[in-house]
């Protein structure tokens, strides 16, 4: 007869991934990973397979769990105050206490495991490809309302936001001075008048 399982998978994943997103790949030892869920190294293997499986697994819970970017931006009416309150709200979380230490989940694999790990580096690029089409779909929209130039490139900017937006969680996790990242943002924002 087989054993049922004596422990929620979904909390043990949602588990790990504060783990590994408080810690990184590297420095997470499956012996940490056994203590942290408080789940037997057998169940945990027999679940989720490899610690490298159980990251992949993690980092797409933690995508499935980001806003609907797609939703903000294409919502009938102006679309750059919506771009503008999505960099806004990326600046916010970069200087914010809580969510500063640990960064984005998503950027913080594409510096530690995308250089060296094909498929981190594909889950990053998903998700980089992902909010790069919504930046652009919305800025061509704004485009033909009149709400930029007809000589501002919505791919270009949309690429630009997107580097400025993952950059701007990098400097927010390893900086202690804010104002870098606000300064930054408004710069951003400036491009879009």
């Amino acid at each position: 007869m087989a054993r049922t399982k004596e422990f929620d998978p979904e909390a043990a994943l949602q588990a790990a991934l504060e783990l590994f997103w408080r810690r990184g790949y590297e420095a997470t030892s499956m012996s940490d990973l056994v203590e942290h869920l408080g789940i037997g190294r057998a169940s945990l293997y027999a679940t989720f397979g490899s610690k490298h499986e159980l990251y992949l697994k993690a980092l797409e819970r933690y995508q499935e769990r980001l806003p609907d970017l797609l939703g903000e931006l294409s919502q009938p009416g102006p679309v750059l105050p919506a771009v503008r309150a999505l960099v806004r709200r990326y600046a916010d979380e970069a200087t914010a206490e809580n969510l500063r230490l640990s960064g984005c989940f998503i950027t913080n694999t594409a510096a530690e495991l995308a250089p060296h790990d094909p498929a981190a580096a594909r889950q990053v690029e998903r998700n980089w490809d992902h909010l790069e089409t919504v930046l652009h779909s919305g800025l061509v929209r704004a485009r033909a309302q009149g709400e930029l130039p007809a000589d501002r490139d919505p791919l270009t900017l949309a690429r630009m936001l997107l580097v400025l937006l993952q950059g701007l969680k990098v400097v927010g996790k390893a900086s202690p001075d804010p104002a870098r990242v606000r300064d930054a943002a408004q710069q951003a924002l400036a491009l879009l008048d």
